[in-house]
């Protein structure tokens, strides 16, 4: 008998770890996370040069912040109408890409950082160039799709935008 106890604490112990794993969330993908974000990213840039409000507000979780040079957080319909009147700008283009992509191991949120380009007509009515960072946060939805909750741009250095500027060709 003696012999037996050892035997079922092992297989006792066993069959609790087992069931930890089976009732507990399975190993996430990053990898995997990872590429599909950065392809959601890709789109994300066609959207906008297609000016898809639709698609690209379509990248947001419902409730998804977006801030940036210019405005402030913005949520739902006001994030919407920022959109469109970005949109209605015939200037307006914006292209971005990930430097990195950061996934939680628990695979309920994930980061994307990386550099953008803005183009714009500014409120003195001249086109802008604007170049800087930015930071957006995702959270997988119910139907296990990747929405942005929170998503910055901040401005890069007066350099940058120089540079940028002394490149683009000269308005007409």
């Amino acid at each position: 008998m003696h012999k037996a106890v050892p035997l079922m604490v092992a297989v006792a112990a066993s069959l609790g770890t087992s069931a930890c794993n089976k009732g507990g969330a399975e190993a996430t993908d990053t990898a995997a996370v990872t590429a599909a974000i950065k392809a959601q990213e890709a789109q994300w840039v066609k959207d906008f040069a297609a000016k898809d409000v639709d698609a690209i507000d379509g990248h947001f979780a419902s409730d998804g912040a977006a801030a940036g040079p210019g405005y402030i957080a913005t949520t739902d319909a006001d994030r919407r109408a920022l959109l469109q009147r970005w949109m209605g700008d015939p200037n307006f283009k914006m292209t971005f890409a990930p430097d990195s992509v950061d996934v939680a191991k628990s695979g309920d949120l994930a980061t994307s950082r990386g550099q953008f380009t803005m183009m714009m007509t500014g409120p003195d009515k001249k086109v802008e160039d604007v170049t800087g960072s930015y930071l957006s946060v995702y959270k997988k939805d119910p139907e296990g799709h990747w929405k942005v909750v929170n998503r910055f741009l901040t401005r890069g250095p007066e350099e940058a935008a120089e540079a940028a500027a002394a490149k683009a060709p000269a308005a007409t």
